[in-house]
């Protein structure tokens, strides 16, 4: 029996909310023994995802930087805060949506970038912004994705998409990015600012597992007409490249990873002739390029100014936990803040990002929208943060989860399933709009 995102047949549900109908739809289906495609459980939805996928894309999908501390107290700081229930108000009627970059949003939600989603699914982020389209929920499609941006508008064309640059090591390839993300209809660019350092990754360094070493997630590069330049004169050995990459040991699993390499060289050699491509030097040029330029430690404040001179896209700085560095991002005049630590995939033992979220509020004071993340697993979660000043509220490793267990079904499903339960939160909380949602809303604990 099919599931869909409305109760046609149930004209009271669907007047009273996406809870409503979702718990419809589940219930209805369920008469006829029908089950929910992805677990609507956080926890269940994690392990059913560690079923689904391999050893290496669950590893590199939730696992976080060091012991995962930073990880856990992310989760831990939303138990520091408790909803109180107001009954006996009319919440017959509720409004989730809200403003962000001069567009009335429907819900508050947004999909955080995600790199690698081949790992979970061959369709990707096509899949993913697809879910997200369906659902009115602008999605932030990665610089590490893997298809073109061009390629993801055509899935979705009706989509709202933000992109994510990572500032690599060539301004040109930075500036290539921003246009082809206005001109493929991006309605705003998010600067992510703590990854000049890959994190120290524990579960992935045991694996011993990169995607990116295996031309995989860096689709945005080799679509790219000034990386494909630099991927041609590194093979002409016209550049200077860092110290060549020791021989690699020819195992079957190092051919493997040749033959992957090689299949996705076709945007550099012209022909998707496998033969023809473990024969150029240029798939494996491309690799070796990307690893050099994705990012740079070099950046700083006074290097932000240049993305203004590449496109006309609202800004914004993803990375953003201490509230000296929001002000500071006040001052160099961006059009929004991103509180993030990576999901704490970065640092471990990082200030957790809902403890900084009310102060940052406070500074910025509705200056410029606030986004938040880390930590977010479901709805009661999403009520949290905007009642400690978020503007929107991004979503990360569930949607993956979604994803791989189900594809694109799964991630409208997952996505969904947030949303109903935000509905439900505000409902119960005694609000009809998320404007009315602050920190009278919460009890610290």
């Amino acid at each position: 029996m099919a599931q869909s995102s409305a109760a046609p047949d149930d004209p009271p549900a669907a007047s009273r909310g996406i809870s409503r109908r979702t718990q419809s739809d589940i219930y209805r289906a369920g008469i006829s023994g029908t089950r929910p495609r992805v677990p609507v459980d956080t926890d269940a939805l994690e392990a059913a995802a560690r079923k689904a996928l391999s050893a290496e894309a669950f590893a590199y999908i939730a696992g976080g930087a060091g012991a995962e501390r930073t990880v856990a107290a992310n989760r831990a700081a939303f138990g520091r805060w408790q909803v109180w229930p107001r009954p006996l108000r009319d919440v017959s009627s509720r409004d989730l949506s809200v403003d962000f970059l001069g567009v009335r949003r429907p819900t508050p939600l947004l999909l955080a970038p995600l790199g690698v989603m081949e790992m979970a699914h061959a369709d990707a982020d096509l899949a993913v912004a697809r879910a997200a389209a369906s659902l009115g929920v602008p999605y932030t499609l990665s610089n590490q994705a893997s298809f073109p941006m061009e390629a993801v508008a055509d899935a979705a064309p009706g989509g709202s998409r933000l992109f994510q640059l990572y500032w690599s090591a060539s301004d040109d390839l930075n500036a290539s990015l921003l246009r082809r993300a206005e001109a493929s209809g991006c309605e705003g660019v998010v600067v992510t600012l703590d990854t000049h350092l890959l994190g120290w990754r524990t579960r992935d360094l045991d694996l011993a597992y990169l995607p990116f070493t295996r031309a995989m997630g860096i689709a945005q590069y080799t679509s790219d007409p000034v990386f494909q330049q630099l991927v041609r004169e590194r093979s002409r050995g016209g550049t200077d490249a860092s110290t060549p990459p020791p021989p690699v040991k020819v195992t079957p699993k190092a051919v493997a990873a040749g033959v992957r390499i090689a299949r996705k060289g076709a945007a550099l050699t012209g022909t998707s002739s496998v033969r023809e491509n473990l024969r150029s030097p240029l798939p494996r040029a491309a690799v070796e390029t990307f690893l050099d330029v994705f990012s740079t430690p070099a950046l700083t404040w006074d290097d932000l100014a240049k993305a203004r001179q590449w496109t006309s896209l609202p800004i914004i700085l993803k990375g953003i936990v201490h509230p000296d560095d929001a002000i500071r991002a006040l001052d160099a005049g961006v059009d929004g803040i991103w509180i993030s630590n990576h999901g704490g995939r970065q640092i471990d033992q990082s200030v957790p990002t809902l403890e900084v979220l009310p102060t940052i509020a406070e500074r910025v004071a509705g200056r410029v929208p606030i986004v938040f993340d880390s930590g977010v697993r479901q709805g009661s979660d999403v009520f949290i943060a905007l009642a400690l000043g978020a503007t929107t509220v991004a979503l990360g490793r569930p949607y993956s989860y979604g994803l791989g267990i189900a594809g694109e079904a799964g991630v409208r499903e997952v996505v969904r399933n947030v949303l109903a339960e935000l509905d439900i939160t505000l409902g119960l909380s005694g609000h009809t709009s998320i404007a009315e949602v602050g920190r009278g809303a919460l009890r610290e604990v």
